[in-house]
């Protein structure tokens, strides 16, 4: 197995476990969503704080907007989860699922006002979100599925190919 990212093996398979991981945790969101009939993201967007409360009220607000919302959380999450198991498009998944959770993470900072609301995390300034924002960069920068994935299929054909 071709490894260009000089890391050992136990680096390299500790790579693919966090990257299937999180693929499982995102897939098995977007499932949950999906087969919820009356879940929306109405009550998530009503319910932010901050700088950029205003733009996710409005989409809250507009049912067109909202049911755009909703179609492309489910199935984005289920997407990036998919994308991230299989190994396949693995950095775009990457890079669509840092997006989405840092959109989540400006949704809902964790400030000091936030820690005065009943049933709130208790996390001052860093959250799951933006943890998991920063390990989806480093699953972008890090292409576990060029070696362990199908895009290590998909990509050696292209370049077959190409030759």
């Amino acid at each position: 197995m071709n490894n260009p990212f000089s890391l050992n093996t136990l680096q390299l398979y500790a790579m693919v476990g966090l990257r299937v991981l999180t693929g499982w945790y995102f897939l098995y969101e977007g499932i949950i969503k999906l087969l919820h009939p009356g879940w929306s993201a109405f009550g998530f967007l009503m319910s932010t704080e901050g700088v950029f409360s205003g733009f996710f009220h409005s989409l809250a607000e507009n049912s067109i907007s909202l049911d755009v919302v909703n179609f492309l959380n489910i199935w984005g999450l289920i997407a990036i989860g998919i994308g991230l198991i299989t190994g396949t498009l693995a950095r775009i998944a990457s890079l669509a699922g840092a997006l989405l959770v840092f959109l989540y993470y400006l949704a809902h900072p964790p400030t000091i006002a936030a820690q005065l609301m009943p049933g709130s995390e208790q996390a001052l300034w860093v959250d799951k979100n933006l943890i998991f924002t920063l390990l989806l960069i480093v699953l972008y920068a890090i292409p576990t599925s060029q070696v362990n994935g199908l895009d290590r299929l998909i990509f050696n054909k292209s370049n077959t190919h190409g030759r």
